[in-house]
C-alpha cells in the first residue's frame, strides 16, 4: 500500500485530502502550528533538518505538498518569510522527496499567471504579478528541477468550510449572516475550486500515476461579485447587502491581483475522468454538508 505524507494538513485542503487519501492508503498526516487530525506530526517545511528527518523516517511513496503561506497581502508585506515558507520549504520537500525516491505533488496557484488573458492552459507561460505567485512559481521550479517524479496542481480560489479560518465564500456567508454590508469586486476573475473537488482530483491523480502540470480548479469562471451573489442565493441570505465595485476602488489590497487568472480544466477533466464543480454545484454541497451536520448534533449522533 502507498503511504502518502500530506503536508498542511490542517489547512482547508489538507483537512479534506487526508479523509480522502485514508479510504485507500497509510496517510500521514504533518502540520506547523494547527493540527485537526490525531495522527499528525508537526513539522516545519522550513526547517531543513526537521524535514529531511521526518522524511527519512517516514519513507512514504507520495508525498502531497499542501503546505504554504497563502495570504497575498501578507506575501507582499513580508517577503522574506513568504520567500522562505513557499520558496525554501518547498525546496527543503522536494529535496528530501527525491532522496526517498518519492513521487511529489505540489499544490499551486493560479496567481503564478498575470491574467492579461484568462482561461489559462497548462502550456501558457507564467507571470506573476504580485510576490505571492512568484514565490509560488520559484516553487514550481524548485519541483522540476529536483524531482523526476512530480506532479504540479494549480487551483484558484478554494473555498469550503474549516473549522478554524475562513476563505472567500465563507467570509461572504459570515458577513451576510451577521447583517454586515460588504463591497465585492466585479472585474476580478478566477475560476472558483470546491476543496472537495480538488481533493477528488488529487486522489485520482495518485491512483493514475500521473505526472506533469495539472490545472484543478472549478469549471466556471466567474468574478467575485457573481460569486458572492450566488453565495447568498444558495444560503438564502440578503443579497442586497453586497455592493459591487472595481479593483481599482478598493483601498484593503496592498498586492496587485492578476484581472482574470481563470484557467481551462479540460486536461484534468479527461485525464482523472473528475467533473470540476461549477460554483452553484460547490456551494449546493457546502449547504448540504452543513445541513447533514446539523442535523447529526440535534439528533445527538
Amino acid at each position: 500500500m502507498n503511504r502518502i505524507l500530506v503536508t498542511g494538513s490542517g489547512g482547508l485542503l489538507g483537512s479534506r485530502l487526508v479523509p480522502v487519501l485514508s479510504e485507500n492508503y497509510e496517510v500521514m498526516p504533518s502540520h506547523n502550528m494547527h493540527a485537526i487530525h490525531s495522527n499528525s506530526v508537526r513539522m516545519d517545511i522550513v526547517d531543513k533538518g526537521m524535514v529531511s528527518k521526518i522524511i527519512s523516517d517516514l519513507r512514504p511513496n507520495v508525498i502531497v505538498h499542501a503546505a504554504a503561506e497563502t495570504n497575498v497581502d501578507k506575501c507582499e508585506n513580508s517577503k522574506k518569510f513568504a520567500w522562505s515558507v513557499n520558496v525554501e520549504g518547498t525546496r527543503n520537500i522536494a529535496e528530501s522527496c527525491a532522496s526517498v525516491g518519492a513521487r511529489l505533488i505540489y499544490v499551486s496557484t493560479d496567481y503564478v499567471f498575470d491574467g492579461d488573458k484568462g482561461f489559462y492552459t497548462e502550456s501558457d507561460s507564467p507571470n506573476p504579478v504580485n510576490y505571492y505567485g512568484l514565490t509560488k512559481l520559484k516553487g514550481e521550479e524548485s519541483v522540476r528541477h529536483i524531482c523526476k517524479d512530480f506532479v504540479i496542481a494549480r487551483p484558484s480560489v478554494l473555498y469550503g468550510w474549516h473549522p478554524r479560518k475562513l476563505n472567500f465564500a465563507t467570509w461572504v456567508i459570515d458577513s451576510l449572516r451577521r447583517g454586515r454590508k460588504i463591497s465585492v469586486v466585479e472585474d476580478h476573475f478566477n475560476s472558483p475550486t470546491l476543496a472537495d473537488n480538488l481533493a477528488e482530483m488529487i486522489l485520482r491523480i495518485v491512483e493514475k500515476d500521473l505526472r506533469g502540470i495539472y490545472h484543478t480548479a472549478g469549471e466556471e469562471r466567474i468574478n467575485r461579485y457573481e460569486f458572492a451573489i450566488k453565495a447568498a442565493k444558495a444560503f438564502e441570505l440578503d443579497e442586497s447587502l453586497i455592493t459591487p465595485l472595481r479593483m481599482g476602488e478598493l483601498k484593503v489590497w496592498k498586492a496587485r491581483r492578476p484581472r482574470d487568472s481563470s484557467l481551462s480544466v479540460e486536461k484534468v477533466r479527461q485525464q482523472t475522468f473528475v467533473k470540476p464543480v461549477s460554483v452553484c454545484e460547490g456551494l449546493r454541497t457546502m449547504k448540504n454538508g452543513e445541513e447533514a451536520t446539523m442535523r447529526s448534533s440535534v439528533s445527538g449522533r
